[in-house]
């Protein structure tokens, strides 16, 4: 088992593990006992920003309608839309030797798919939670449980990894947002 980060702890990636390629980024999550009458489908997503912690462009944005960054740095293995199950419910693969030069930094999110519509939010999701592995040999290095801080939210940065030098470090953010996708999307310097 990996170690366990609390929110605002920052460490090492590459610098502490220096075969570190490529890393899985795993997100989960459960929903509470709340019935709604409609499924949770979260969704996770990557934008690839430059120093001014923005998008250059659209393909800098890895979601479950742009699945990969056109360097390959950035792969998302799919949409799961109901969560059901044990484990990771979304992953991101990361090659941190293709992540273009101007990126300083990948922020990772979850997003409640149609919360409003739905009446649902971050307050109603329970157990979430990040780790990264090493994808060379399965290695959990680390993980941040994101804790029940949540009530109204229905978007999550929930991690960044940043450039320090040479070398890229894992940032446990778990920052709340409303507005969702949509929110996030500006935040980060995109047009929605």
């Amino acid at each position: 088992m990996g170690i366990q980060l609390s929110k605002g702890q920052r460490i090492d990636l590459t610098k502490t593990n220096p075969g570190l390629v490529k890393a899985v980024i795993g997100l989960g999550w459960d929903t509470n006992k709340y019935q709604g009458g409609q499924d949770f489908d979260l969704d996770a997503s990557a934008f690839l920003v430059d120093a001014q912690n923005k998008c250059v462009n659209d393909h800098d944005f890895i979601f479950y309608n742009n699945l990969q960054h056109p360097s390959g740095a950035i792969i998302h293995t799919g949409d799961n839309r109901t969560g059901e199950g044990d484990g990771d419910d979304e992953q991101l693969i990361v090659d941190f030797s293709s992540i273009p030069s101007y990126v300083d930094r990948i922020g990772i999110t979850v997003t409640i798919h149609d919360a409003e519509l739905r009446k649902q939010n971050f307050g109603q999701v329970s157990n979430a939670f990040v780790r990264l592995v090493d994808e060379a040999n399965g290695q959990e290095l680390l993980r941040f449980d994101l804790g029940e801080d949540f009530s109204i939210e229905t978007a999550v940065v929930v991690c960044e990894l940043y450039r320090h030098g040479n070398d890229w470090k894992f940032n446990a953010v778990g920052s709340g947002f409303s507005g969702g996708l949509a929110s996030l999307c500006k935040n980060y310097g995109l047009q929605v």
